[in-house]
């Protein structure tokens, strides 16, 4: 692929977990031509920049098991197949890359059939199902997690960590009410919001914003009493474009453990309460989460078991253990890799 500007194409879709490491990955090829791959109406619509082409097809999540439903999926992937490899053709794609989810599966399947060199990288510690499928038509499988290798013991991978965004790698001020010498902080359902999270915290969140702690919540969109809890101390926001000068500015984040919000958490030395989301595929929130507290750099609660007293003793605990905190913002530093889209690039340029 050398002697002329390198053309990747970029599947990335649905949630930020996925769509954010492909954007710092994105960022760290400024010298290759780029045109994303997503699904209609998905958050790559909002959140992929004008620079980067998006084209999409409509593919789904697989079934289980033999219906009209699973059958019409299985028609959709095959006709999105022949479109991704009919994109390749036209824009001369020299490489797919993909952070894995259903958009990968007609991304790495046509790239098979063109004979072009194909990228994973796995965020989850359990790896997803089109990464166990499909892993072995990849020229290179990048990993999130050390542990994950041993979920992909017939093909190859390389530990990178999980790219960010380069704003999570300088200071960044937020543009908020907040006192500098306030104690801050931050809940964080992930890019979907999680209602059941919410709901918790507004449960408790009195007992320490009397004490003069700020809470900055982010509730998501589909939150329907949102403005339930009004306080002086209280910000409710549905999202927040500057997560990285908020997580720089928490003392403390209350948060669900997708891989990609973790990976952010480690790199700003954020201590955390996570509460791995019940119906994520297979639990990997549950086991991206255990990681984290093995190290030290959080506590996990299943939410099937956290009560609102138990939530409001361990956030009180925690705030007047400034010491602890500190403790975990150290354990949470141990576990970042700040170069990992630069290591995730290189991958890529090495299939040149």
């Amino acid at each position: 692929m050398s002697g002329k500007t390198t053309r990747l194409l970029v599947a990335a879709s649905g949630t930020g977990g996925h769509l954010f490491p492909a954007l710092a990955v994105a960022e760290a090829l400024s010298d290759y031509e780029i045109e994303w791959l997503g699904v209609p109406n998905r958050l790559e619509t909002e959140l992929v920049p004008e620079c980067y082409p998006l084209n999409t097809v409509a593919v789904e999540g697989f079934q289980t098991g033999l219906s009209l439903k699973s059958l019409k999926i299985a028609l959709g992937l095959i006709a999105s197949v022949f479109k991704v490899r009919k994109l390749i053709k036209q824009k001369q794609i020299d490489a797919v890359f993909t952070t894995g989810g259903y958009i990968a599966a007609p991304a790495i399947l046509a790239a098979r059939l063109e004979n072009k060199p194909a990228i994973l990288h796995e965020s989850n510690f359990i790896p997803g199902k089109v990464t166990r499928f499909l892993s072995s038509y990849c020229n290179a499988i990048a990993i999130g997690f050390e542990g994950t290798a041993q979920y992909l013991p017939k093909v190859t991978t390389e530990y990178v960590s999980t790219p960010v965004r380069s704003q999570f790698l300088s200071p960044q001020p937020i543009d908020l009410p907040i006192p500098s010498d306030a104690l801050l902080i931050v809940v964080a359902g992930g890019s979907q919001g999680a209602v059941a999270v919410n709901k918790l915290v507004r449960q408790v969140a009195s007992s320490w914003l009397d004490q003069g702690v700020y809470t900055v919540h982010l509730t998501g969109t589909k939150d329907p009493d949102t403005d339930s809890l009004e306080h002086p101390h209280y910000i409710s926001l549905p999202f927040y474009d500057n997560m990285a000068g908020l997580f720089q500015r928490a003392n403390l984040a209350i948060s669900r453990a997708g891989a990609g919000t973790l990976t952010e958490l480690a790199i700003t030395g954020t201590p955390a309460i996570l509460i791995p989301y019940p119906y994520a595929a297979e639990d990997h929130q549950t086991y991206n989460a255990k990681v984290f507290s093995n190290a030290g750099a959080a506590v996990v609660y299943q939410q099937s078991e956290l009560t609102p007293e138990i939530l409001e003793s361990q956030v009180t605990e925690w705030l007047q253990q400034p010491e602890k905190l500190l403790e975990m913002a150290t354990q949470a530093k141990s576990l970042a890799m700040i170069d990992s889209a630069e290591r995730v690039a290189s991958l890529i340029k090495s299939m040149r």
